[in-house]
């Protein structure tokens, strides 16, 4: 690979910068840490906060310093137990920065402790929710961080590997971004690209939900990322933000993007195409650049922060996903059949953020051939 270029690097701690002035804006936090005291609960590690007694003998155990370690897909997933004589009576959900409907999917899992004494609460094995798997896994393990607390009433010190997901889908997912990584640096074969996009789709996409987009970026930077409970999502990042300081632009768009792959494989479906003109292009590709300007200048606003929730790659967690996102990822994918991967040309912002990431914004003047 390449040396890092200077000017490649600046652009993208520039890109930094840029997503870290919306998490500011939008959560008030930077990797985790409060940017507002003033407007913060009370502090979450006090005795009283981590642990309270109500009148009628209900223990409350507040997990939000106990499992602060532990990831949801966008940040910590905070919880409080209530425990009456050593019995579970509820565990409710508190503020977190989790995808709304993700969340509301993985959030039959609230009851599954009701009725159970602490021992057997801690064995009970309950299996993530299939379209929300982060945040089902940071529901359980906050669970058992506070039932553990709960039984000992001192808060229980955890392993960092306690938080690494040894699930079929997650091994799964974490082998085909490992592939998708680091084989298409060596393989170029038309075959194993067509088997290699299949695994990106299927597993990455469908079966883990496992992808980057605005949202998850936003989150990873308001809220930290645990690099062994996301070690797949980050995998990803490395492909799509520091392969390209090496010289390996564009790799995540063309070689792990699910909804990329979606696309550029339906479009070999269908032998026709329609014949953009240059000029065609360009414009396409100048509204696309004036689109990405509009939305972050609404995200730096405050003014539709919203809109991150309506890009087509939560459309493969169809079960979560809105009607609307899954209307436009339908279209885009019909349309990739006459016109290659139309999306990703031509309005992706994600894609454009992480143009702008290795400074192909850019216009280099022309240099001599070494």
């Amino acid at each position: 690979m390449k040396k890092v270029n200077l000017q490649q690097f600046l652009s993208f701690i520039t890109c930094l910068l840029l997503i870290a002035a919306v998490s500011i804006r939008r959560d008030g936090k930077l990797l985790g840490y409060e940017l507002h005291p003033s407007e913060m609960a009370p502090t979450a590690g006090a005795p009283g906060d981590t642990l309270r007694t109500l009148e009628d003998g209900t223990m409350v155990v507040n997990t939000t310093s106990l499992a602060g370690d532990i990831q949801g897909y966008a940040g910590a997933v905070p919880l409080e137990i209530s425990l009456k004589d050593g019995v579970v009576t509820g565990v409710k959900a508190l503020d977190n920065a989790e995808t709304p409907g993700f969340f509301k999917r993985a959030g039959v899992l609230l009851d599954s402790w009701n009725g159970l004494p602490i021992d057997e609460a801690l064995a009970l094995e309950v299996d993530a929710i299939s379209g929300a798997t982060f945040t089902s896994n940071a529901i359980i393990g906050n669970v058992r961080r506070g039932l553990s607390f709960a039984a000992s009433r001192a808060p229980q010190g955890a392993s960092v590997w306690a938080s690494f997901d040894l699930s079929a889908k997650a091994l799964s997912g974490l082998l085909v971004a490992l592939m998708a990584a680091i084989l298409p640096l060596f393989i170029k074969n038309r075959r194993f690209r067509i088997a290699q996009q299949l695994l990106n789709i299927a597993v990455l996409g469908f079966w883990c939900g496992t992808f980057i987009n605005y949202a998850s970026l936003i989150g990873f930077m308001s809220n930290g990322i645990n690099v062994v409970a996301l070690l797949t999502p980050v995998i990803l990042l490395i492909t799509a933000f520091i392969y390209p300081l090496f010289g390996k632009k564009y790799y995540y768009c063309a070689n792990v993007c699910p909804f990329g792959a979606l696309q550029e494989l339906t479009g070999r479906c269908v032998r026709y195409k329609i014949k953009l003109k240059p000029q065609t292009v360009k414009r396409l590709g100048q509204l696309r650049q004036g689109l990405w300007a509009v939305l972050m200048l609404c995200l730096w606003t405050g003014f539709w922060f919203d809109w991150i929730d309506y890009e087509p790659f939560s459309a493969f967690l169809f079960a979560s996903a809105s009607w609307v996102v899954i209307g436009i990822a339908i279209a885009f994918v019909a349309l990739s059949t006459v016109i290659m991967r139309p999306y990703c040309q031509f309005v992706c912002p994600t894609g454009t953020l992480m143009k702008f990431a290795q400074g192909a914004w850019v216009k280099k003047s022309p240099s001599k051939k070494a």
